[in-house]
Parts: C-alpha cells; sequence; structure tokens
C-alpha cells in the first residue's frame, strides 16, 4: 500500500478564482453543470454534484465587530470536494463494487461498475455524490487517481494560484495544517479551526479536509459527520435475531397445531 494521500485546503487564502473548478472539469472530461446565475450568489455552480466535482463556495457575511468596515458585508470562500473519508459509508452500501479504495487510501467510482442503485447518495454524510442524467449513474471526485499513478498532483492542486488547495501525503498536510492555524492564532485568526482533520471524528478522519475560519454550518458542512453506516452490524444482528424468533414462533405453532389434530384424531377413532 502505497502512502495515505489527500488534500489540505486553506480558506483563508482562496481567493474565488475557481480555477481548481475549471482544471477539475477539463481533466477529467466532466460535463458543464448549467453555468446558471443565482440572483442570490456569483457562485454559478451552487454546490458538490455528478457535473462538479471542485466547488467553490462563496459565503456573504457581516464583517466581525471591530474588523475594518463594520457593519459591511464581507466574503468567506472555500473550494470544497469529496472527503474520502476514513470510514467511508459509500463503500459499505455498492453492491457492485464500483466504488474502491485505492493504494493511495482515496475513495474512487468506477462509472463502468456503477448500476445507478443511488445506495451511495444518501450515505454519504456530506451530500457529495450525485447521480448523472440521464443514465444514473454515479460521479464524485477521485483526487484524480490517474494523475497519482503518473506521479502528479491533482489538477486543482496544480492550478489553484495561491495554494489554497494543497495537495501530498496526509501526515505531512495535518502537521502542516496545524502550524498555520497556530500562525493565524497568533494573529489575532483565533476563528481559524481544522475541519476533518481529527482522526477521532465521526468518520476516522477526513482524506481532504479544511481549515476553516468560522463555523462548519456556515460553509454548508455538517458540524458533526458520522459514518451513516455505523448501526448497520447492530441492524443485522437485531434482523436475524428477530427472524429466529419469527421462526421459532412459526415452528412452535405448526407443531401445536400437529399435535392437536392427533388428539382429535385419536379421540374420533374410539
Amino acid at each position: 500500500m502505497a502512502e495515505r494521500m489527500g488534500f489540505f485546503t486553506d480558506t483563508s487564502i482562496c481567493i474565488g478564482c475557481k480555477a481548481c473548478e475549471v482544471a477539475c472539469k477539463e481533466w477529467n472530461d466532466v460535463p458543464d453543470d448549467g453555468f446558471v446565475f443565482r440572483a442570490t450568489s456569483y457562485d454559478n455552480t451552487g454546490s458538490l454534484g455528478a457535473d462538479t466535482w471542485r466547488h467553490v463556495a462563496f459565503v456573504e457575511r457581516p464583517r466581525p465587530a471591530g474588523e475594518e468596515g463594520d457593519g459591511l458585508e464581507g466574503w468567506l470562500m472555500s473550494s470544497d470536494v469529496c472527503k474520502h473519508c476514513t470510514h467511508a459509508a459509500c463503500l459499505d452500501v455498492c453492491p457492485t463494487g464500483a466504488l474502491f479504495r485505492t493504494e493511495f487510501e482515496t475513495v474512487v467510482v468506477q462509472a463502468d461498475v456503477c448500476n445507478g442503485c443511488g445506495y451511495c447518495v444518501p450515505a454519504c454524510p456530506y451530500g457529495v455524490i450525485a447521480r448523472r442524467e440521464p443514465d444514473g449513474r454515479a460521479f464524485k471526485c477521485t483526487m484524480c487517481y490517474d494523475r497519482q499513478l503518473g506521479g502528479l498532483e491533482p489538477a486543482c492542486a496544480k492550478a489553484c494560484p495561491t495554494d489554497s488547495i494543497q495537495f501530498g501525503p496526509l501526515d505531512e498536510l495535518r502537521a502542516r495544517a496545524e502550524e498555520r492555524v497556530t500562525s493565524l492564532h497568533e494573529q489575532g485568526r483565533t476563528e481559524a479551526r481544522l475541519y476533518g482533520a481529527s482522526p477521532d471524528d465521526g468518520v476516522g478522519g477526513d482524506g481532504a479536509f479544511f481549515l476553516l475560519l468560522d463555523e462548519p454550518e456556515v460553509y454548508g458542512l455538517p458540524p458533526d459527520p458520522v459514518v451513516t453506516t455505523r448501526d448497520l452490524p447492530q441492524m443485522w444482528r437485531w434482523a436475524a435475531g428477530a427472524a429466529l424468533s419469527l421462526t421459532g414462533a412459526v415452528a412452535l405453532s405448526f407443531l401445536g397445531a400437529s399435535a392437536g389434530r392427533g388428539l382429535l384424531g385419536r379421540g374420533s377413532g374410539r
């Protein structure tokens, strides 16, 4: 197994240029998603989906008190992507093996194996995976698996002009991210925090994690993601126990009915 690779996205230096979105689409031949203008935002892609594997979110918010320009709206920008979870529920529910974990510990969908069942869509705690119309197959970020096999960094990281998207061995990225948070805190940016970096979180840590400048919900991220299939083993045990109980009850009922018929038969023969 190769060293685990990942993304560290430092939102504090994202400028919202969307170069990562374009590079991702060009390299992976991802179709356009309509280029819809939304009157509420400058963001024309809206969210991650089957045709948007990298999405730069534009989040408007009031400036914190004390900052220059009090009362004016400020911007948070963040390039979102599949998290490549350590414990990936999408892998648990895929019936065909279309989803698999690579030697780099990333999670990839094989489109030619996907049967379009859609089980992976609700299984994802981040709402990343989606199905593409009209054939219904699922698609998402592969962390440019083909480029990694060739010793190249993913297209989005290569195209990022500010190094907001950093790619490399996951352990090194985590150490670098901790140093960055410490540096920002020393500069007075105490709101800086890491999201998805801890192996002790609900999904065992993410292969793509983030430095945020506000609560996760502000960026449209779940505050406490969990493996959605975590209760499946217990549910299967309950189901098996219920099935055994039902089978036992049916058997006892059948035996009771048979015994009753036997007694009736002996009584009528007297």
